[in-house]
């Protein structure tokens, strides 16, 4: 607790010499005068702003573990008993190859569906470590709703609108009103792929924990893939990535398209003190439905010009977490770091604002499945493990775009 109240102290201060020093930045500007000095100090400061940021979400996430109250409620005897020993027989498969009574096993101990063609579910605690560590990787997975499934495809309806209605007397006689109009949404699951190896000594001899072993193989890459194709993604045999709806400006929008609002200059804010004009105007545009939960989603670079800005009043809209617990904040909304979001350059969609658990849903197909493979190259021994992932538009006028455009 000592060490966490050290981290946030130190990045009030730290936040204080930003605002001197940017603030010398923009007088200089107008008087014509030098800023590469005073640049390359704010560069350096908005590094150690960012590491004193990290510290701090990590001391939290520490002091939440320790507070943790241990138990909670005694696992079925049997269930354990099963889960245990789907652990023993998926870790012989694993070392050995042996298979003897694994299908029986994992039938018993897991809730989802086996598959005789496609390799054997990795046991609860690899697939849950694997997860842990794509939730370090990109902020989608942890920003929007996440449905795990059991078949191949989630389908839902949104209501339009078109619904008529009217005022009557009492005995006057009414006519048939419109009917809602109603949108389809589906969403396809994806296979996503990795097939690490080793040898087979290795795995007699070096791997103490197997479970780590495949999590830092597997999770790393599917983490990376996820969160750049949960932005990216075209759709085919991949998620439908947030960028790659069409976007319109916002006063165009319509079902079906994202709306946008422009930064004021190309590939740029517009110049001080209006910088921060647009970012209001992003954040009205936004109903208010969705406005209660939004957050903001940029990349590191991007939240580095950010900080600079000010309203009309001369104050910064972005405000670091200096309280325990609290989130770094733009406008009073919480900011999001994913590295997938694009740089700002001209006509680029740098900043998205919006509520992401409504506007887009990610869905996982139920267990991750690997497959041994000893016989294709001798003296190696292959994991050909997959899960089935999609993702695309859940809702489109719960999130918008700042397009960095005149």
């Amino acid at each position: 607790m000592n060490e966490l109240k050290e981290t946030i102290d130190e990045l009030a201060s730290v936040f204080h010499e930003f605002k001197k020093t940017n603030d010398t930045r923009l007088k200089a500007v107008e008087e014509g005068g030098a800023v590469g000095d005073l640049e390359g100090k704010l560069v350096a400061i908005n590094e150690k702003m960012s590491e004193l940021t990290d510290v701090k979400t990590k001391l939290e996430a520490l002091e939440t573990k320790s507070n943790r109250i241990p138990g909670g409620g005694q696992e079925d005897g049997e269930k354990a008993a099963n889960v245990a020993a789907h652990v023993k027989g998926f870790n012989q498969y694993f070392r050995k190859g042996t298979i003897d009574g694994l299908r029986e096993l994992e039938q018993k101990a897991l809730s989802v569906g086996t598959d005789p063609s496609g390799g054997y579910t990795v046991h609860a605690e690899i697939e849950k470590s694997i997860d842990r560590i794509m939730g370090d990787f990109g902020a989608m997975r942890s920003l929007c709703t996440v449905m795990p499934i059991t078949t191949s495809e989630y389908k839902r309806f949104v209501c339009l609108g078109g619904a008529t209605s009217g005022w009557v007397g009492e005995t006057q006689s009414r006519s048939e009103t419109d009917t809602p109009a109603l949108a389809e949404l589906a969403f396809n699951v994806k296979e996503l792929y990795s097939e690490p190896k080793t040898t087979q000594e290795l795995l007699d001899d070096s791997i103490a924990n197997i479970a780590d072993w495949l999590a830092d193989e597997v999770g790393v890459e599917f983490a990376e893939q996820e969160g750049d194709k949960f932005l990216t993604g075209n759709g085919v045999k991949q998620p439908r990535g947030l960028l790659t709806y069409p976007v319109v400006d916002n006063d165009s929008w319509s079902w079906g398209k994202i709306g946008s609002v422009n930064s004021g200059a190309a590939g740029a804010f517009a110049v001080a003190p209006n910088g921060g004009d647009a970012l209001i105007d992003l954040t009205h545009a936004l109903k208010r439905g969705y406005r209660a939960n939004a957050s903001w989603l940029m990349n590191d670079l991007t939240l580095a010009e950010v900080r600079k800005l000010k309203d009309s009043n001369g104050a910064y809209l972005w405000r670091p977490g200096i309280e325990a617990g609290a989130p770094e904040t733009l406008l009073g909304k919480p900011i999001e770091i994913d590295d997938f979001m694009p740089d700002v350059a001209a006509n680029s969609l740098s900043i998205a604002f919006g509520d992401f658990k409504r506007a887009y849903r990610i869905v996982d197909r139920v267990g991750v499945r690997v497959l041994r493979d000893d016989l294709t190259e001798k003296g190696f021994v292959k994991f050909y493990t997959t899960k089935r992932v999609g993702g695309g538009i859940n809702h489109y006028e719960a999130v918008k775009f700042m397009k960095f455009a005149v």
